[in-house]
């Protein structure tokens, strides 16, 4: 049910790491680093024991994610909890990867219990394993939130460091900065039916980063991400999981399964489709450009609710 670290030593916290100090660290120390993916992990395990998250964080949260109520807890936000841990383990000088550049390719959380903003959860955070990838180098980092000591919510999410590979591939064949995959169509990308359009304003990633703490410049203005690579902001991967997450998971589900994969970024401002499909025990999804851009695929992922 968890992908164990053997050996790992436990450091326990007493609040929560700051996340934009973490992140300045994180430029530093990626410099000189090489990733590869028979590299050593740091076997350190995070644990902040008493997070108390409070009915006004969640509630702005969810209305910026547009979940329509705070109880029981958007499914992601253990994750915007948790990701200051994932930071400062990734910023640390022994992890392999710079993190600079790292791109958040997937995620897959599982919830075992439902959450509510009133609850106190202990996190754990560690590096789970490094994996080859045709465009570079993967880590899978694992957030685990227990409750009265019971394990109630689980995510493991991939982010992948680009260079080159025995393969010839690399950085240079990327679509897009933060793109792992060339946009296009992807299987069924056409099949399923567009259940709604979202107009998402330029100021997003500024909404966003207020209630994650993510402020990297590359979701924040035209001005910032010109730098890096963008010809204007970018929304937030987790916020476009978030939405359609809204959207998938029906209330008052109590356990299940939602995963995605990013396909490729939202430039801001920006009109998307989401599209869903009811399978035996849950349903499919995918976040799709605007009518005029319906090849390109932002994000595709699905729900379980048999777990």
């Amino acid at each position: 049910m968890t992908a164990d670290v053997p050996g790992g030593a436990t450091t326990g916290l007493t609040r929560a790491p700051r996340l934009m100090p973490v992140l300045a660290k994180g430029v530093l120390t990626g410099f000189g680093k090489h990733p590869r993916p028979d590299a050593a992990l740091p076997r350190t395990r995070l644990v902040l024991p008493a997070v108390r998250i409070g009915l006004g964080r969640a509630a702005t949260y969810a209305r910026v994610c547009g979940y329509d109520a705070t109880e029981p807890l958007p499914v992601t936000y253990p994750h915007i909890l948790g990701f200051p841990l994932a930071a400062r383990l990734m910023s640390a000088r022994d992890f392999p990867l710079p993190m600079l550049g790292l791109v958040h390719t997937g995620i897959e959380i599982t919830q075992y219990a439902p959450l509510h903003p009133t609850d106190t959860l202990e996190l754990t955070v560690f590096a789970g394993a490094l994996r080859p990838h045709p465009r570079g180098t993967e880590v899978v980092m694992t957030t685990e939130a227990r409750r009265g000591g019971a394990l109630v919510w689980h995510d493991r999410s991939t982010y992948l460091a680009r260079h080159r590979t025995a393969g010839g591939s690399g950085p240079s064949g990327d679509s897009a900065p933060d793109s792992p995959r060339a946009p296009g169509p992807s299987g069924d990308a056409r099949d399923l039916p567009v259940r709604a359009r979202w107009r998402l304003p330029a100021d997003l990633g500024r909404r966003h980063a207020a209630v994650s703490g993510d402020y990297n410049p590359i979701h924040l203005h035209a001005l910032t991400a010109r730098p890096l690579g963008f010809p204007r902001a970018i929304a937030h991967g987790m916020w476009t999981f978030a939405r359609c997450a809204a959207e998938a998971v029906l209330p008052g589900t109590a356990t299940l399964r939602i995963s995605a994969e990013f396909r490729s970024p939202v430039l801001l401002p920006a009109t998307v489709a989401y599209a869903y499909e009811t399978t035996r025990n849950g349903g499919t999804f995918q976040l799709r450009g605007a009518p005029e851009e319906r090849a390109r695929v932002h994000l595709e992922g699905r729900v379980e609710t048999d777990v």
